[in-house]
Order: structure tokens, then C-alpha cells, then sequence
């Protein structure tokens, strides 16, 4: 049987693949804001679908279950899928969305090396976000996980070396370069003292940097107001504290020195773990803090 099914049977001009599954680190739910606005600004058409059975364990990602007046109605699965669409200038967009598969990985790879093939894929991106001892006073940076040097320092890169535990697009990163289609990682670097709530200034950097390595053109006046927004609210709660006021500004000044010395490194001096002023951010943006 075969793990995946074609649902249409379109063509495409060199499109740009942009992987984004949900399940892995995603600080501030900045890839997930990144992804589900690309495909809320444009139609989309889905291509390609895989069969959840081999690639899903139910009961760790349930099916949802829909009750209306105590009569059960629908059952909603979870389904990797494969979306068409194209940016604001009409060049193809493939979208590999839904949950990281529990699961056959390396069929699930094979398999998105074969469509990526199929469809004539020019590039692959994986969007991803993840905590860093950042302020949210800052613009957001990305840094890249790259197959060669030059993509790290065209994107920016962490300085060192570090083994981490590697999510499905890790994965899929290597293996489709190894098959000849370039592919690499962005990740937007989430303040640690936000990555519980959604921080929307990360799915903006995420999709301007998906549109400037891409080549595309994608707008994002959306994520950029609501990042305004959970500025000005951020803003006035650290407002109300010299404690908070005290750790923003020795992050800032950690940040300007890494502005200034290129590599983003580790901190040079700890830093507050955040946890503090992450439940009080919680607190006050459901409104229990307001005022």
C-alpha cells in the first residue's frame, strides 16, 4: 500500500517547498503563526495526502471529536498533507503541513523526495522557533540549520557546536539535500520569557526570511500589527517592574553586543531563567493583570 495519495494532478514551476510540522520546538508559536498565515492569505489546493494510519499514533494525537446537543456529529483526524499555492506574484508554493509523524520516517522522507522530485521542488525551507535569551525589544533573528557554510551565513547560525534531539525536518533537511534538492532550516530566536504565548514578531521574520531565501514575495502587514500589538502589552507589564525592567535591559545590552560581534554565541553571563515573568505575561495578556 502506498503511504501517500496524489489528489491532483497539476504541474508546477519550480515551487519552493516550506515544511512546517506541527509537534517539534516552536517557541511563541511562531512557525505555526508563520504557516497558517501563508495559507490564510492565499487559496490553496491540496495535492498530496498521506495515510495517517501508518504514520500516526492515535492515542498520543487523537482524532477530535464533534458534539452538538449531545449527538456525536464528525470526527476530525489528523492528516499530513501536501497544499498548492503561490505568492503574492504568482510563483508556486508546495506546503508540507500537519502533524510530525510518530512513526516510518525514513518512508516518510523517501516519500517527500519522490513528490519534491515529481513537482520539480527548487528549494525546501523548514520554519521553525525556538526560546533564546533575547529581549522582545529587538527585531527577532534567524538562524539557519544549512547543508554548507555559505547558506549559515547568509541566514546567521549559533556559534559552536551542540547535539540536539532532531525533529522530523531535520531529517527530511538532510535527506533531500542528499538527494540533490537544496534544503535548509530557519529559526526565529523567541525571547525565553514568551515562548509559552503566541508571539507573533516571530512568524513575521519567519515568513520575511522564508520570501528573501526564497526569492518570493510574501506579505505578512498582518503578523506585523498583531506583533505591535503584543509589543505594546509586553511593554506595559515589564513596565511595572524594576526586576523585569532590570533583566530586559541586560538582555538588550547582551543582544546590541551580539549585533555588533557577528556569530550569535552563547550568553556570555547567566541570564534569569524567565519563568517568573512568563507566568505574570500569562496572566495579564488573558487579562487577569489588566488594570
Amino acid at each position: 500500500m502506498a503511504l501517500y495519495q496524489l489528489t491532483s494532478s497539476r504541474s508546477f514551476d519550480g515551487p519552493v517547498l516550506v515544511i512546517c510540522l506541527e509537534g517539534w520546538i516552536d517557541a511563541g508559536l511562531g512557525a505555526g503563526t508563520a504557516i497558517a498565515s501563508i495559507i490564510g492569505n492565499r487559496p490553496t489546493e491540496q495535492v498530496a495526502r498521506w495515510d495517517a494510519d501508518e504514520l500516526i499514533d492515535h492515542r498520543a494525537r487523537r482524532p477530535v471529536l464533534h458534539i452538538s446537543d449531545g449527538v456525536a456529529t464528525t470526527i476530525t483526524w489528523p492528516e499530513v498533507q501536501l497544499l498548492a499555492a503561490a505568492d503574492d506574484n504568482g510563483r508556486d508554493l508546495l506546503l508540507l503541513t500537519g502533524p510530525e509523524p510518530d512513526m516510518r520516517w525514513h518512508a516518510f522522507s523517501a516519500s517527500v523526495i519522490d513528490l519534491a522530485r515529481a513537482f520539480g521542488v527548487r528549494l525546501a525551507v523548514g520554519l521553525g522557533a525556538f526560546p533564546a535569551p533575547v529581549p522582545h525589544t529587538r527585531p527577532v533573528h534567524l538562524v539557519s540549520t544549512a547543508p554548507t557554510s555559505q547558506w549559515a551565513n547568509d541566514v546567521g547560525y549559533v556559534a559552536g557546536e551542540i547535539d540536539v534531539p532532531a525533529g522530523i525536518q531535520a531529517v527530511l533537511e538532510r535527506e533531500l539535500n542528499a538527494a540533490g534538492i537544496a534544503a535548509l532550516g530557519i529559526w526565529a530566536r523567541v525571547p525565553h520569557y514568551v515562548v509559552s504565548m503566541p508571539y507573533p514578531a516571530a512568524a513575521a521574520a519567519l515568513v520575511e526570511g522564508l520570501a528573501r531565501i526564497g526569492d518570493l514575495t510574501l506579505v505578512s502587514l498582518e503578523l506585523h500589527d498583531a506583533a505591535a500589538r503584543t509589543r505594546a502589552r509586553i511593554d506595559e507589564l515589564i513596565a511595572n517592574s524594576e526586576e523585569h525592567k532590570t533583566m530586559v535591559a541586560q538582555l538588550e545590552a547582551q543582544a546590541d553586543q551580539e549585533s555588533r560581534s557577528g556569530p550569535l554565541g552563547p550568553p556570555g553571563r547567566p541570564l534569569p531563567s524567565g519563568d517568573e515573568i512568563a507566568a505574570e505575561l500569562e496572566r495579564f495578556l488573558r487579562g487577569e493583570g489588566a488594570q
